[in-house]
């Protein structure tokens, strides 16, 4: 299983210390930039099932193309 932690930064040494001790687990620091992509994309997801629920209108796709 993958999971995904979020841990202020004062605490995060810590914690890895911790999760590194335990032989049955792999820890693998994001970089800022991968963080950002990943709640992006997670946004992104929740905005498109807004959108399939009807609880969210979708955006004309000219219009987005003209805006840029």
């Amino acid at each position: 299983m993958k999971i995904l932690i979020e841990v202020p930064d004062n605490k995060a040494v810590s914690l890895m210390e911790v999760l590194n001790s335990m032989s049955n687990v792999k820890v693998k620091p994001l970089t800022e930039a991968k963080a950002i992509l990943m709640k992006e994309i997670r946004e992104a997801v929740e905005e498109m099932k807004l959108i399939k629920s009807g609880k969210k209108k979708a955006h004309n796709a000219e219009d987005f193309l003209n805006e840029l």
